[in-house]
């Protein structure tokens, strides 16, 4: 049998009220009293519930955050930025892993809303606008994480991806490349479609450039070993000179594609750039060049939006973009 402030109360010989002031602002009451239902909490065995006490008081004390990919390192330094920053707050870092899939997210942001969370970060698979007005209709606010808002409805912290597909393509055409490979994927992540968007953007200025398309099913190292493998079983002359991956884990698995056959040599015959700068980037058999994102700083900041939005709904929502960074190793012929 579970015991309640309600039996606390009676054996000290206090109100539960004057209970819940020793529990929460022991302050507020004389060390008699305190000492007094300190020694009934223990006789008793008596158990606080937080989380059925939060519950009543409308929130919670932790934030739900859904991520693409836990093993994709990038989000694994998100997170820790954004726990860092949330603790500070004394609030708590509730961890999903969508895995790139549309039902997992949509569980995650169910338990979220059941729980009443203090807020929630997501970097979403695909279009959930209208499941996040519903949360904040709930009182409970959502800040997106490594995209923008479509119709800037909901605040969001991000990294210019397009500006980032300039950056690689131009970096490759500098090199002097002209057959460029965008290796990456599914298109329905906004990430790779406005990476893409942004090499499409830098080939356009050079006539002499082409680029192709080579979609992948997942952001992963085994799909991008998939691609590195198909573009080995090539005819020379049909092969790129030049490889941008949507992001590290996929060039990751382009390198270990093109060096396990030892046919090709990277940068020599192919050029790779990735995306995210991820701590194995510089620590690749071939150090690799990459677009670099300020990952901690994205879930830290919008850590400090949610609870500015939790604070007062009727703040405006601000949509934070950062700048990439061109990043240069051996991999594209530093």
């Amino acid at each position: 049998m579970s015991v309640s402030v309600k039996d606390v109360a009676a054996r000290a010989g206090v109100s539960v009220g004057t209970v819940s002031n020793v529990m929460n602002w022991p302050d507020k009451v004389s060390s008699a009293t305190v000492e007094r239902v300190q020694r009934a909490i223990d006789e008793l065995g008596f158990v606080r519930n937080d989380a059925a006490r939060q519950l009543r008081a409308g929130r919670s004390h932790a934030i739900g955050l859904v991520i693409l990919d836990i093993g994709n390192p990038f989000f694994t330094d998100l997170a820790r930025g954004a726990e860092d920053r949330a603790s500070k707050a004394g609030l708590s870092i509730i961890l999903g892993n969508s895995d790139e899939r549309a039902e997992r997210e949509s569980s995650y942001l169910d338990l979220f809303e059941e729980q009443r969370m203090h807020g929630v970060l997501i970097s979403p698979f695909g279009d959930i606008t209208a499941r996040l007005r519903r949360l904040r209709e709930r009182g409970i606010p959502a800040v997106l994480v490594d995209r923008t808002s479509a119709d800037a409805s909901f605040s969001s912290v991000s990294v210019d991806d397009v500006a980032g597909g300039v950056l690689a393509v131009d970096h490759l055409i500098d090199s002097g490349r002209r057959r460029i490979a965008f290796v990456g994927g599914p298109s329905e992540i906004r990430q790779v479609s406005d990476r893409l968007e942004g090499a499409r953007s830098a080939v356009a200025q050079h006539p002499e450039v082409t680029l192709e398309v080579i979609e992948t099913r997942a952001l992963s190292v085994i799909e991008g070993r998939a691609a590195g493998n198909g573009i080995l079983a090539r005819p020379p002359a049909d092969r790129p000179d030049a490889v941008f991956a949507a992001n590290d884990l996929i060039a990751m698995g382009v390198l270990q594609a093109l060096n396990m056959q030892g046919a090709l040599h990277v940068p020599r015959d192919i050029a790779l750039i990735g995306y995210d700068d991820i701590d194995f980037a510089s620590a690749a058999v071939v150090p690799l060049s990459s677009i670099r994102q300020p990952s901690a700083m994205i879930g830290a900041t919008a850590v400090e939006i949610l609870l500015e939005e939790a604070a007062d709904p009727q703040l405006a929502p601000r949509q934070i973009v950062f700048q990439p960074e061109l990043v240069v190793r051996e991999s594209t012929g530093r």
